[in-house]
């Protein structure tokens, strides 16, 4: 990669397996092929080992989020390393330090681990992003980033399959398995390392903060999604161990029907982005996200049992897959040159209640799970109504819809 530089306009002439698309896919296959197999063991591995509660998840996610906060600092860094190379570098870190979990059971090495593994996957997403805005043409992004996202759900069925048959019928053990999920992402790190050229992107990116008040709803998108998603996160899977008792093998089988449902309707959805919009889809998104969050509050009230939450939690899951309807949107009103330190401040946004709320929302939940679950329905409404200022067709200077008839230039 460090010798061949290609531009984007000419990668036509290399073999289809060289192509950017197909780098970003092997790429959206290795992330959460490290990161399924960190978190699907996650659970259980710190009730069972490191004897955590409901605060110390909070806190661990907590601090888990902390680079997605500073992702903004990936601009700077661009100053000295080219976006495809840190996009690579930073899946080399997550490897590493999934690989590496089970050495340091306890919460001071927990809490160490999970930090140096979340800048590599913060700043691999922030940087993904990107590329993928870059490489990609606004005709072709729905269905093209649905498909990505259907190949980061094949990359955890893959992970979730195999913990299964190695904690069930190998016996395998948790250090055993980070290590596996770990080393195997790093291996095809190394492929992309050193198989791909450097591309060249058609229009060169800012290398300074760049925040536009034009993006406001985009910024106010990304805000509220981070929020909420991190209550699912945190606290939806840990609901299935703490409240239902369930094991390894029984999270992972729950995640393994979510990724396959996600292979399967993602590529739809891309198609369904691509036909009603942006505003049509989030808006769909979000009111499923507004019922399902105050259902799972009905398991706590009501006493709803495991088939229930079960189905909630798939449920949600695929709503969540929507979101790159986000990043489409973006896509259409930004200056080209804006989309790399764009995707850095918006992630950045993304985790202000990400590095926030679980520490709250942990001390909350030991006092009342239905209220936590209620304040995600409070944001997902928030999102709703952010959603429906999308335009129909957005563009620059059509941004929202109290936007019509402004004309902008792109800035140099």
């Amino acid at each position: 990669m460090r010798d061949e530089v290609v531009k984007i306009l000419d990668t036509h002439r290399l073999p289809v397996w060289r192509r950017p698309w197909v780098l970003l896919g092997v790429m959206a296959f290795v992330m959460p092929l490290a990161f399924s197999t960190w978190f699907a063991l996650l659970n259980n591995f710190v009730i069972e080992v490191a004897d955590f509660d409901g605060s110390d998840v909070g806190w661990l996610h907590s601090i888990r989020e902390i680079p997605g906060f500073l992702a903004v600092g990936v601009i700077y860094v661009l100053w000295y390393v080219r976006e495809q190379a840190l996009a690579v570098g930073s899946l080399l870190l997550l490897g590493v330090t999934v690989a590496i979990t089970a050495w340091f059971p306890t919460m001071a090495g927990l809490l160490i681990t999970t930090l140096i593994g979340s800048i590599g996957f913060h700043y691999y997403e922030t940087v993904k992003m990107s590329l993928e805005l870059q490489w990609i043409s606004k005709e072709r992004a729905p269905q093209v980033l649905g498909y990505y996202v259907a190949v980061g759900s094949g990359a955890s069925l893959f992970s979730y399959a195999g913990i299964m048959l190695a904690w069930n019928a190998l016996g395998w053990d948790f250090n055993t398995i980070y290590m596996a999920g770990g080393g195997l992402a790093l291996l095809l790190t190394l492929f992309c390392w050193l198989a791909y050229p450097t591309f060249e992107s058609p229009v060169k990116q800012h290398t300074k903060m760049v925040f536009r008040a034009r993006y406001w709803l985009y910024y106010s998108l990304q805000a509220a999604s981070g929020a909420r998603r991190q209550i699912f996160m945190v606290f939806a899977a840990f609901m299935m161990v703490e409240r239902f008792g369930f094991e390894v093998h029984e999270v992972t089988a729950l995640f393994l029907i979510n990724y396959l449902a996600n292979m399967i309707f993602a590529p739809l959805m891309g198609g369904f982005v691509a036909r009603v919009g942006e505003r049509k889809a989030l808006a769909f998104e979000y009111t499923g996200l507004i019922i399902v969050f105050c259902a799972y509050g009905g398991i706590y009230t009501f006493g709803w049992g495991v088939m229930i939450a079960s189905v909630l939690y798939i449920i949600d899951h695929l709503f969540f897959a929507l979101a790159f309807a986000q990043k489409t949107y973006f896509q259409k009103i930004a200056d080209p040159a804006d989309i790399a330190p764009t995707a850095a401040v918006a992630f950045t946004i993304n985790h202000i209640g990400a590095v926030m709320l679980p520490p709250v929302l942990g001390c909350l939940w030991l006092v009342s799970p239905a209220v936590v679950f209620a304040f995600a329905a409070g944001v997902a409404f928030i999102s709703l109504v952010l959603a429906l200022f999308i335009p129909r067709h957005p563009v620059p200077g059509y941004e929202t819809i109290f936007t019509r008839g402004l004309i902008v230039k792109p800035v140099e």
